[in-house]
């Protein structure tokens, strides 16, 4: 019989339930990408991020993973999330320039030399709020919740020695995007759109005769067999991994899953980063075990290097102002998002 009376022990027990963040109800989120089991990025800020806004919820949000395209392309699933098939798509920029092309500026061959340098760079104008997110993310209906920079991409061949900035003249070499292409056009070399699951057999049939990738993208694409030279301590371009939701389904969730999120992609971006940074290392020095020779280039030809890679970024831009989009206003936003992250210098040159 209810006497209408709080007991002491009710009370208490009332106490301590309104000092736990208070989620409406469990949550279960589909989030979806193209990237092979085991691949890095997922395993390094993706499931990890997904258990730390598990964590932070306790418990109240959990994630059905879906990687390797199982519910999508990798340049379907922008709009997938956009129209709320997934709640969480992961985007590669390069493959959907034709809805993001202000979001490739993190994929120019700019003055930033680590992973971290790039992708702090590039969080700081693409969260929510940012120069990148105003222009283009936000009109597009969604918001970035995680986002990686590789590390610098470098020329590895598969037959073709490198010795100098003559080397790639008539090379035909694996790139995507249209900035990459444009490095690999200033190189003499012609660019060739392959993609990365295709790139194993094209190098060994003689398709292609090197790759625009970061070391970590060899392994685990099984590519190290097949090469045989590679640049180091050089800037041809990069490549931007992000998960967006979208405005809509953001708003269905509470303000304390939206803290979470936020929260974990925090801390979670930057540890990231940095692993990415020591398996980039790792990776490394597993392809020279495997045989794989790098090869600092000259001193003079780096420098002719960083001046062709140096124009890419105001063509870029220039091209995308012509068409009514801000491309100085973000590629400006981005530069001086680098040099306040500790990036400068030669655009061509890392320190890889």
């Amino acid at each position: 019989m209810n006497t209408g009376k709080n007991t002491p022990a009710v009370l208490a027990a009332m106490a301590t339930a309104l000092t736990i963040p208070s989620f409406a109800m469990a949550e279960t989120l589909r989030v979806a990408d193209s990237f092979p089991v085991g691949h890095y990025i997922a395993e390094n800020m993706t499931k990890v991020w997904m258990d730390k806004v598990t964590e932070l919820t306790g418990g109240e949000v959990e994630f059905e993973y879906y990687p390797a395209e199982q519910l999508g392309k990798s340049k379907d699933l922008l709009s997938l999330a956009q129209t709320n098939t997934v709640d969480i798509g992961y985007v590669g920029v390069s493959y959907v320039a034709d809805k993001l092309p202000l979001a490739a500026v993190g994929e120019l061959p700019e003055a930033f030399n680590s992973s971290c340098q790039g992708t702090e760079a590039y969080w700081s104008i693409a969260k929510p709020g940012g120069v990148l997110d105003e222009a283009e993310l936000a009109p597009q209906g969604v918001r970035m919740l995680l986002v990686m920079v590789l590390s610098p991409y470098q020329i590895l061949t598969a037959k073709q020695e490198i010795t100098d900035i003559d080397s790639f003249k008539g090379m035909k070499l694996r790139a995507t995007g249209g900035t990459k292409e444009i490095a690999v056009q200033l190189m003499d070399a012609t660019p060739v759109n392959i993609p990365a699951p295709e790139t194993r057999e094209a190098l060994t049939r003689g398709t292609i005769d090197g790759v625009l990738f970061p070391h970590s993208s060899v392994l685990p694409y099984e590519l190290e067999p097949a090469l045989a030279y590679g640049t180091q301590g050089m800037n041809f371009g990069s490549f931007v991994a992000s998960y967006v939701i979208s405005e809509d389904r953001w708003n269905q969730l509470s303000p304390e899953i939206q803290k979470a999120m936020t929260d974990a992609a925090e801390e979670v971006i930057r540890s990231a980063c940095e692993t990415a940074e020591e398996l980039d290392l790792e990776d490394k020095q597993t392809m020279a075990d495997a045989g794989v020779k790098f090869v600092s280039l000259p001193e003079e030809d780096v420098t002719e290097i960083g001046k062709r890679m140096s124009t890419i970024g105001e063509k870029w831009a220039k091209d995308l102002d012509g068409r009514g989009l801000p491309g100085t206003e973000v590629l400006q936003a981005f530069r001086d998002a680098l040099a306040k992250h500790g990036a400068g210098g030669n655009a061509a040159a890392s320190s890889n």
